[in-house]
């Protein structure tokens, strides 16, 4: 595998990260303690050194089914990069169990510790933003975690972009440790976070990671036009919990023509469209069989075309927000009228269209 530093950092990952929240059967779909140590045992003998948990996930199960993983295998650890979330909470009586102020993130991180029977974990992720602690404490807390040693890096998730840069300025100004990783969903069917999020990651040094790279299923190939057809024969297609919309119908029958192209899966070239983004460049993997695992793995023999990278952008284009209606527009005047990425002054509605002479 040809590894990566992730953010601006000096830590190395692989190109995929396997997420870990299909490891435990308490949610009730994902995979037995067995099954899923054949899957870190198949992902590490392949390169993979990059695992993506949370403190909640299967109800702290999954932690300790990586801990009981490392527990047989000791070598891995100085080989592994173990990220694991934390501030959200299952238990409700506590009031305290989770958010980000400095009681809950320090006794989840010695519960986190403790399941995956190590003495730090590599990345420490702010799992969603806490509305209800100042970012001053959330900064100082997670300082105070890495200063111990008990934490190497900090990331973080499901937060505006202007926390995460009011954050990590803050951080920068008191020399405190920064956010080196940003954890987002994106995929083809999900591209709203390339308004801020990822410009401002890309700005800020933080790398990022895609969770539900896939679409939640959508893009993983069980919705091929071999078995539409079939749903539609067995009249099941569009009664289940996924309705798919033309846009998405679009994208999965390009996605199956690149897919047979290059003798490969539907989800490797998913994949590989996020692996070929600036700044979204590591999709954190979901698998509960191996065959999963090994289909999705294989986009790391997948070289796409400019033109198959350009035609899946353009059927994936999201609708456009203020943000990017307004990057547009702005591009064609406040240049002194000079054409910019095919934007002419011309090109734009009468009201747009300065005219000093007027006025």
């Amino acid at each position: 595998m040809n590894y990566k530093t992730l953010g601006k950092s000096g830590l190395r990952v692989s190109p995929l990260c396997l997420g870990t929240m299909t490891f435990g059967e308490e949610w009730g779909y994902g995979s037995t303690p067995t099954e899923a140590e054949n899957i870190l045992n198949h992902y590490t003998e392949a390169g993979g050194n990059f695992l993506d948990a949370a403190n909640v996930y299967n109800n702290g199960h999954t932690e300790k089914i990586i801990g009981d993983w490392l527990e047989k295998h000791p070598s891995r650890r100085s080989e592994t990069v173990i990220g694991t979330k934390f501030s959200l909470t299952g238990d409700s009586k506590n009031p305290n169990g989770g958010g980000t102020g400095a009681k809950s993130m320090i006794e989840n991180l010695h519960q986190s510790l403790r399941r995956l029977k190590t003495d730090y974990v590599d990345i420490y992720w702010v799992h969603a933003w806490d509305w209800n602690t100042p970012f001053e404490e959330v900064m100082r807390s997670l300082e105070h975690v890495v200063a111990s040693g008990k934490v190497r890096y900090l990331g973080i998730s499901n937060s505006p972009a202007w926390k995460i840069a009011q954050s990590q300025m803050y951080a920068q100004m008191k020399g405190w440790a920064p956010f080196i990783g940003l954890q987002v969903e994106y995929s083809l069917v999900e591209r709203s976070v390339e308004d801020e999020l990822i410009p401002m990651a890309m700005e800020m040094g933080l790398g990022v990671t895609a969770y539900s790279p896939l679409g939640r299923g959508i893009l993983s190939g069980k919705y091929s036009n071999e078995a539409r057809e079939k749903d539609q024969q067995d009249q099941t297609y569009r009664m289940g919990s996924v309705n798919l919309e033309e846009k998405q119908l679009n994208i999965l029958d390009r996605l199956q023509e690149i897919s047979e192209n290059h003798n490969t899966s539907i989800s490797a070239i998913a994949l590989a469209w996020i692996m070929s983004k600036p700044g979204a460049s590591i999709p954190i993997l979901g698998a509960r069989k191996l065959t999963q695992l090994d289909a999705n793995m294989a986009s790391l023999n997948v070289q796409l075309s400019s033109e198959e990278i350009n035609s899946l952008d353009e059927l994936s284009t999201p609708t456009p927000t203020y943000v990017t209606k307004n990057r547009v527009r702005v591009k064609s005047f406040i240049h002194g009228g000079i054409e910019i990425n095919g934007i002419k002054p011309d090109s734009m509605p009468d009201y747009m269209q300065m005219q000093p002479e007027k006025y």
